[in-house]
């Protein structure tokens, strides 16, 4: 059976395994709306973990190897900060937060913990930031997110067209919630480091989709005047095609993503990478899985409603196709494939020993080859 699944998927890497993508549709679908719910329900239940430039307050650090988080939490009794948030960054670090007032409770709390760890003061960090500061950086944040969902819907509609915007703009929305919700759910902290990834996220996530529109634009340009195919069966064909771009594309981008987060983050002790990376990673996956089972998804569902793409599924049916919602494989000719296509198709054969030619004549939609004239005899 492993061998069996590996072999599958050698066979879809060198692009010679045509993958149903309407098939796993629904299933993805579901998968995305449970995702989504365990999502909003962290946030709603736990919360997002906003650091300090969000909400305001004073943070202090110091490397503490072997000190937990309750043994913080005791020696901070007598300062005014016992239900402080106390957590542990970078393995060996503690990070307090609390609102105190005044420099003398600022002090005690860096007093305690130098104490604690065997610190002078002057190695305890200590960070305080205004609530109307914190309430700033929330608004530009909130504002930077709604000024690149409005730039990026206009380009694509004058691009591509407006349905493909409303795609992209549900598959970044879908990518969002869940690289924030993995955030709540494992209370990772939100910093401005976070942000930056967050906006990262939503621009790779675009460049993975425009790709797929752009190629099932080229798809639809020499196939559709046929009127043999839905526009389903169109978005199969250019998903296939570049499905292993998108795969190669999001490997090469997490090496070096990873290579950050364990040298950076868990070598070098530099918890604003980990911040960084986590995001980056997460929204890397969550990117190519939506470019392909989200955006591709909606777009084929409305394009269908469209009376064109009504009148060919209702053609299809009536000569016994799978217009209904099925999907066929659209005909092997170089025509449709394209050179790529047909360089590797003529690979596959010279490996097996077959001829390399377009296809055989009992491939679905294949063009059966020319019968050759006699010559007379004289």
């Amino acid at each position: 059976m492993t061998g069996r699944y590996l072999g599958w998927l050698a066979t879809a890497y060198r692009g010679e395994h045509q993958i149903d993508f309407p098939g796993l549709w629904k299933r993805a679908l579901i998968g995305s709306l449970v995702a989504v719910v365990v999502s909003l329900g962290s946030l709603v239940v736990l919360g997002a973990n906003l650091g300090i430039e969000f909400e305001g307050g004073t943070s202090w650090e110091v490397p503490a190897p072997g000190v937990s988080v309750g043994e913080a939490r005791d020696a901070l009794r007598g300062t005014g900060a016992a239900d402080a948030k106390i957590q542990t960054v970078g393995g060996d670090t503690i990070r307090v937060r609390a609102d105190v007032e005044g420099a003398d409770a600022v002090d005690s709390v860096r007093n305690a913990l130098a104490g604690l760890t065997g610190r002078t003061g002057d190695e305890v960090s200590v960070t305080t930031v205004g609530p109307s500061w914190g309430s700033e950086t929330t608004t530009n944040a909130q504002i930077a997110l709604l000024v690149f969902f409005a730039l990026v819907a206009v380009y694509i509609a004058i691009r591509l067209e407006w349905r493909m915007a409303v795609g992209a703009l549900i598959a970044v929305a879908h990518d969002i919630i869940l690289s924030v919700g993995f955030y709540a759910l494992f209370q990772f902290e939100i910093t401005p480091a976070t942000v930056i990834a967050f906006l990262t996220i939503m621009g790779y996530s675009l460049y993975d989709t425009i790709v797929v529109y752009d190629k099932v634009r080229e798809v639809v340009g020499r196939v559709s005047a046929t009127g043999r195919y839905t526009y389903t069966e169109m978005m199969n064909l250019s998903l296939n095609q570049v499905l292993m771009r998108s795969v190669n594309t999001s490997i090469t981008s997490m090496i070096p993503v990873a290579s950050m987060l364990v040298i950076g983050s868990f070598v070098l002790g530099a918890v604003t990478l980990q911040e960084f990376a986590i995001a980056l990673l997460v929204g890397i996956v969550v990117g190519t899985y939506s470019s392909l089972f989200v955006a591709a998804a909606v777009v084929a569902k409305m394009k269908e409603r469209e009376p064109a793409y009504v009148e060919i599924a209702e053609r299809i049916r009536m000569r016994g196709g799978t217009g209904g919602g099925g999907t066929r494989t659209i005909a092997a000719d170089d025509a449709v494939l394209g050179s790529s296509a047909a360089t590797k198709r003529s690979a596959s054969a010279r490996k097996a020993g077959a001829p390399a030619g377009p296809a055989t004549a009992s491939s679905p939609g294949a063009i059966p080859p020319r019968p050759r004239k006699k010559k007379r005899k004289r």
